[in-house]
């Protein structure tokens, strides 16, 4: 069987992206691996972190790449302003948005199988004057889907998101029955199709604390969430709850969970990041592509340092290959 063939993106040029990617010379991946970056930004990183590390321009994307150690393939987009480690520089922001539209063109076309994408930084992406919320709505917009899912995943838990980056202030809004059917429907979907998980059972957080607490602390358990279940479970959707989000990551929570539905972003990720930070990965759900990414930010004070744990991305290379492979859930 050919190898899975995954796309890369080093994300921000000063934060440890470049680093992390470097770091992957020197790691076994079953896997041919593309790297969308400036082969002379990741020379001088190289240089600047002292390790020796051949970069082999790749001008036909197409082509079958060799699995040496202490190489990475590199597809040249070069970066129009000055990279200095730790320093932002947003004349390089298109430069990074540019690694992106040709990872998912690659992708999108059928020649490479998924994109990992090391982190961007959304600030500066947004000064340089576009618009940028982040990855998973980049992707999304760029593959034509109106309703991406976020959903992280480490050897314990799989959290799945109704809501992402809203105020807090702004979720009670947010979640209704409409959003709750498509949300639901797209991670009970790609459980069984990217996960190969055949009867998916998804366990799913109240908003309001104790669930609501019959209605005395809050009535969209009751108006909104609870009815929005019934309807998919006669759908065939295996739904436990709405449950407190306080109970629902305990090991002996009713319900075997195969993901848990949090209603906005603070509920669910504390505590699949205390539970496993350096192995957390980001996947967005929804989309007619793969794509995984690290769980972690672009880390400046880090940049070329030498510090930089490769960890997370391996983690979402890892997680890339099961789902291109097709290994069960």
């Amino acid at each position: 069987m050919s190898l899975p063939r995954l796309v890369i993106t080093p994300g921000e040029p000063a934060g440890i992206g470049p680093d992390i990617c470097l770091q992957l010379a020197r790691r076994d991946i079953r896997a041919e691996l593309l790297f969308i970056a400036d082969p002379d930004m990741l020379q001088q990183r190289a240089s600047c972190l002292g390790t020796t590390v051949y970069i082999e321009t790749v001008n036909d994307p197409d082509r079958s790449l060799s699995l040496e150690s202490e190489r990475l393939h590199v597809y040249p987009v070069q970066c129009p302003g000055a990279v200095t480690p730790g320093e932002l520089n947003t004349e390089n922001a298109h430069y990074v948005i540019r690694t992106l539209d040709i990872a998912v063109e690659l992708t999108h076309n059928g020649k490479h199988d998924a994109i990992v994408t090391a982190p961007v930084h959304k600030g500066v992406i947004n000064e340089a004057g576009i618009a940028f919320t982040g990855h998973t709505e980049w992707l999304a917009d760029k593959t034509g889907i109106s309703k991406p899912v976020m959903m992280l995943a480490n050897g314990d838990f799989r959290v799945a998101l109704a809501t992402t980056h809203l105020p807090l202030k702004s979720v009670p809004a947010a979640i209704t029955g409409e959003l709750l059917e498509t949300v639901i429907t797209i991670l009970h979907n790609d459980l069984q199709t990217r996960f190969h998980i055949q009867q998916p059972c998804i366990r799913v957080c109240g908003l309001n604390p104790h669930a609501g607490e019959g209605g005395h602390l809050g009535m969209e358990e009751i108006q909104i969430i609870a009815p929005t279940l019934e309807r998919l479970r006669c759908r065939d959707m295996n739904l436990v709850g709405p449950v407190a989000a306080d109970t629902a990551f305990l090991p002996d929570a009713p319900g075997h969970a195969d993901a848990i539905l949090a209603m906005y972003h603070d509920q669910g990720l504390p505590v699949l990041k205390y539970s496993g930070f350096n192995t957390a990965v980001n996947i967005t759900l929804g989309l007619p592509i793969i794509r995984t990414s690290v769980d972690h930010g672009t880390a400046l004070k880090l940049a070329g340092t030498g510090k930089a744990s490769v960890s997370g991305l391996k983690a979402a290379i890892d997680m890339a290959i099961q789902m291109v492979e097709g290994v069960s859930g």
